[in-house]
């Protein structure tokens, strides 16, 4: 055993251990910051609604990632009410940006819940719950671990200015180990 061997086992460790320190996987976040109608038709008796939903996104980790298509649920009182489909895409490392996702609502859905709708016009609030599954994969050096993001959003909007009250997120990070 050479006199460099103990120092390189030590460095090796040191590395080691500070990669499993900062490397350990965050959730990543996500905040509504604002919600653009874009196109409201009536047509007797379908009311047909869509919205540009304005997201930001922080990938708190120290790899990039990759994620696949997927689609955004939107619930009033319960009830589906809309989607709205997010994009394949990449957020680089320790980043955060702002994507803009077409949201497309039920008029008949919302009709259903008419008492209910009116009531919230006259309060000027309106609770909404969102609800997505995002997958994809975090390259580390050649490998490629995947992971699936379960986010769940309850959010207070104005529904006449269409601003955003309050919100409250949650995201939960599941990696596969193969």
């Amino acid at each position: 055993m050479g006199i460099w061997t103990p120092a390189l086992i030590g460095a090796a460790t040191a590395t080691a251990t500070a990669a499993i320190i900062l490397g350990k996987p965050r959730d990543p976040t996500f905040h509504l910051t604002s919600i653009t109608l874009s196109t409201f038709k009536f047509h007797f008796p379908v009311l047909d609604i869509e919205l540009i939903l304005t997201i930001h996104v922080t990938n708190p980790n120290i790899v990039p990632i990759q994620y696949s298509a997927s689609t955004m649920y939107i619930f009033y009182d319960g009830c589906l009410l809309g989607s709205a489909p997010i994009e394949a895409d990449s957020q680089p490392a320790k980043s955060c940006r702002l994507i803009r996702i077409p949201a497309r609502l039920d008029g008949i859905g919302l009709a259903h819940h008419a008492s209910r709708l009116v009531a919230d016009l006259a309060r000027r609030e309106m609770a909404l719950d969102a609800e997505v599954d995002i997958e994809g994969t975090a390259k580390v050096l050649w490998w490629a671990h995947r992971f699936r993001v379960h986010v769940e959003s309850h959010i207070i909007v104005d529904p006449l200015f269409l601003d955003v009250i309050d919100q409250e997120n949650r995201s939960e990070l599941e990696l596969f180990v193969a």
